[in-house]
């Protein structure tokens, strides 16, 4: 009877979307999922799309391998799952502040063209005013420093000192007299602040020290990995960067010094684990878990001509730095 009378509705002309909740007995469950994701996530799709959820595991990864020392070592004490907690979400807050300021400010200086080979941006393509995009910037800006109280409460002055930075290049990254990524300065900014600034300030969270060797490795492991991102990001932007006057180092020194830079990148973080971290063939081959990855993905810069198939080769990189973070925390478990 029930599925009758839906059928008398649907005929009629009377089940449209605006009364499927009314009618839950007589929906069935995609109808349901399918009204919420249209009226609650397709607002949210710009915002989504301009946080680039590709290039978290940037942010995500140098706090991981940075605080997991202290919280897998087997001493309950030694660690605190809520400063990690809190380091996470405080570090996504600023990476999506800067992707919010990049988004915005490249298409004010006209970076972003209808000749992107990149995904959409949404100021650019008009979906969002870039008065709102700076706003949810500086919110996301706000967020971080909200976050890390608890942080600055537990270590003092240094954790103030990395966050002002870090707020700071948010936006210099793109914005103000002297813009990092302008200069063919982002891959020295990456393994600067997604290397050692991130991994050791996670370290000195978690612990009170700032580490030795071993921790500054980490860091410049990550860096080099995170690095590959932004380096395949301007190989691909390298016609549409030089046309704006963009000078990245793809644009400064060409093709061949980018896919050369990106091979580096993916194989001296492989060397580094060789000379540091492994001490017996098991440590040795976990090292070499992201190995794979990056084999493909120099293999596919070095054939192919920069293009939109370079958005699988992020997706990529985005993968060789998460299993990075496997490696590293396979690694600490080890007898």
């Amino acid at each position: 009877m029930g599925g009758c009378g839906l059928e008398k509705f649907r005929a009629a002309g009377a089940l449209h979307k605006p009364f499927t909740f009314y009618l839950l007995p007589f929906t069935s469950p995609t109808e349901v999922v399918d009204v919420f994701s249209r009226k609650t996530l397709m607002p949210m799709m710009p915002w989504i799309l301009a946080a680039r959820p590709k290039t978290l595991p940037a942010a995500i990864v140098p706090v991981w391998v940075g605080s997991m020392p202290a919280l897998v070592d087997g001493d309950p004490l030694s660690g605190s799952w809520f400063l990690f907690w809190c380091t996470l979400l405080s570090c996504l807050c600023i990476q999506i502040a800067t992707n919010l300021f990049n988004d915005a400010i490249d298409h004010v200086k006209g970076a972003d063209t209808k000749k992107r080979l990149g995904p959409r941006r949404v100021t650019a393509s008009g979906m969002l005013r870039p008065g709102t995009v700076l706003i949810g910037a500086l919110v996301f800006c706000a967020l971080a420093a909200l976050i890390a109280l608890p942080m600055v409460m537990e270590r003092g002055w240094p954790v103030v000192a990395i966050g002002l930075v870090s707020l700071f290049f948010a936006y210099g990254y793109t914005g103000g007299p002297f813009p990092l990524a302008y200069r063919g300065m982002g891959e020295l900014f990456v393994i600067l602040f997604f290397g050692f600034v991130a991994v050791s300030g996670s370290y000195l969270v978690q612990t009170g020290e700032w580490g030795g060797r071993d921790v500054l490795t980490l860091g410049l492991q990550c860096g080099l990995y995170s690095s590959v991102l932004i380096a395949v990001n301007n190989l691909r932007d390298l016609e549409e960067d030089r046309s704006s006057g963009k000078q990245t180092l793809a644009v400064r020194f060409g093709e061949v010094f980018a896919r050369v830079e990106i091979l580096l990148f993916c194989v001296v973080p492989v060397v580094l684990w060789n000379l540091h971290a492994s001490e017996t063939l098991v440590g040795l081959l976990v090292g070499l878990v992201p190995a794979p990855i990056g084999v493909i993905i120099v293999a596919c810069v070095f054939r192919l001509r920069p293009g939109t198939v370079y958005n699988r080769i992020l997706a990529l990189g985005a993968l060789q730095l998460i299993l990075f973070a496997v490696a590293a925390t396979l690694h600490e478990l080890l007898p």
